[in-house]
């Protein structure tokens, strides 16, 4: 280690607290009207800094909401990484991807052949998933390329943005239509069924049936389509808005997926293909970003490369690392740290925790912690094991219910867990640096149009907290700087692991 680290290096813990944001005290911040003794002392009395974790300091757009893919991501890295939505903006901008090769080879095939055009996605402005303005360019190019039949499939939201503002997107999407000349909604989804992750494909199955054989409800107006939710935008039932077998994929279409995000819509995406082949339609897909799918789907725009970060470093230098989340953010700790790379390194075990049973986040905000928490205290234990990189993700999951007393629940329970992985720590001599991966529970409302305020289950801007915890006997406490970034995480891990950080990290050791 360098000679200016006032600790000493030795084994730790990289804790990453999902959800968890800085902001003032108030009514709706579900973090400080939670009784979190152990959090509130940590930040009292140990070193500790706030980190910018959204827009331009994680790769982001600048104003863009951070969140878990990119949050992991930029910890694993080391460095910024132009996100997917940036580098599609970007293609955007420079009027590239309405010029895109294989976007107009799929579209002439299309035209001259008298097929159609789908486009599938999340249709509102969250910035998580899909950025609904990305469909005017897509529709532009349908419309230059004289694609005569454009299907729009939406997939509502209500999650990554206000439950209850799915109509206000789809008729945004309908006026982005009018406005290229092409394109009409034919079915709605929400996202429960269109954007599972969590291996539902009873779910997924429906949302295939909708946009390949058009079986749903039937609606005359996306309205009388949105109101049939009793459960809010998430859960709009599989809905037909087109007239009987009108919109249905055949062959000879096209299908162009425009979410940015792979995680949420590549079972939806597999499981059409699927269904297609299986039924002998010749379509041809393409999608915005690059998907990590069972099948081959070109990219419009492609992902930056981001090797060499902590998991690299850490394989080079023979350091074991254990990587322990429950099911919701297991790819996080794994994938995602890793560069979006899914390769297990000899160096890495990988514990994902399951529970029992489809979860309800509300009537049990504690999910799965108890049993994650064992298994994060097991690992600390062991003395071959050199880090232990841990999600817990209460915070973040129970936060996007909107449900505020549950999230204070989520908390309370990670405030207990965090106890008891500290407890953990300190008996096997190890040093905890705890992180956000991004805002969420500090900030439960958003006000609505009418001026009033609604439930609010979506992400932030705000900071996120950052906690150095010494090992016993490690030295004395650093003194961190006033401000850092997620970047600095990976860099001030391998600090204090007692390794310099990577070549290729612009981030800084916060020692």
């Amino acid at each position: 280690m360098s000679a200016r680290a006032p600790v000493a290096a030795g084994p730790g813990v990289l804790l990453v607290l999902d959800g968890w944001g800085h902001a003032p005290p108030a009514e709706d911040n579900a973090l400080s009207s939670a009784r979190t003794p152990v959090l509130d002392e940590l930040l009292a009395t140990c070193p500790s800094t706030l980190a910018d974790a959204s827009g331009e300091a994680v790769g982001l757009l600048p104003g863009t909401v951070g969140n878990s893919e990119i949050g992991h991501m930029v910890i694993g890295a080391g460095r910024p990484l132009p996100y997917d939505s940036l580098l599609v903006q970007r293609a955007i901008d420079a009027g590239t991807l309405r010029t895109d090769s294989r976007l107009g080879a799929t579209l002439g095939r299309t035209a001259a052949s008298s097929g159609a055009l789908h486009l599938i996605g999340l249709c509102s402005d969250g910035q998580i998933h899909a950025h609904v303005e990305h469909l005017s360019e897509l529709l532009a190019a349908a419309a230059a390329h004289r694609v005569d039949r454009v299907f729009l499939h939406a997939i509502t939201d209500g999650r990554d943005v206000a439950d209850g503002t799915s109509e206000t997107y789809l008729a945004r999407v309908a006026e982005l239509a009018g406005q290229a000349g092409a394109g009409r909604i034919a079915t709605v989804v929400g996202r429960g069924y269109a954007m599972d992750k969590a291996g539902d494909l009873e779910l997924t199955e429906q949302a295939v049936a909708l946009v390949a054989d058009g079986r749903g409800t039937r609606a005359g107006s996306v309205r009388e389509a949105v109101s049939a939710s009793a459960r809010g935008d998430e859960w709009v039932p599989p809905t037909v808005l087109a007239p009987a077998g009108d919109a249905t994929v055949r062959d000879g279409d096209a299908v162009v997926w425009f979410n940015f995000r792979s995680d949420r819509i590549q079972q939806f995406a597999d499981l059409l293909a699927d269904r297609l082949t299986a039924t002998g339609r010749r379509v041809d897909m393409l999608s915005l970003a690059q998907y990590d799918t069972r099948t081959a789907i070109p990219a419009l725009v492609p992902r930056a490369d981001a090797s060499g970060g902590l998991a690299d470093e850490l394989a080079a230098a023979g350091l074991r690392s254990v990587r322990i989340a429950e099911a919701e953010k297991f790819e996080h700790v794994t994938y995602y740290v890793n560069g979006r790379d899914d390769t297990v390194r000899a160096v890495e075990e990988h514990v994902r925790v399951t529970g029992d049973g489809k979860p309800d986040y509300v009537a049990r905000p504690g999910m799965n912690l108890d049993r994650v928490t064992r298994a994060v205290t097991d690992a600390v234990a062991r003395a071959d094991v050199d880090l232990v990189v841990a999600n817990l993700a209460n915070i973040d999951v129970v936060g996007h219910t909107g449900n505020l007393a549950a999230t204070v629940t989520a908390c309370e329970a990670t405030d207990t867990a965090v106890r008891d992985i500290l407890d953990a720590a300190r008996a096997a001599g190890r040093w905890v640096l705890a992180v956000g991966d991004h805002g969420n529970a500090e900030k439960m409302t958003k006000r609505a149009p009418d001026g009033g305020t609604r439930p609010y289950g979506g992400h932030t801007t705000n900071p996120v907290p950052l906690v150095i915890v010494p090992a016993p006997g490690g030295g004395s406490a650093p003194v961190l700087p006033e401000r850092a970034t997620l970047a600095d995480v990976a860099p001030t891990v391998l600090h204090l692991l007692g390794h310099e950080p990577g070549s290729v990290m612009t981030g800084r050791s916060l020692l």
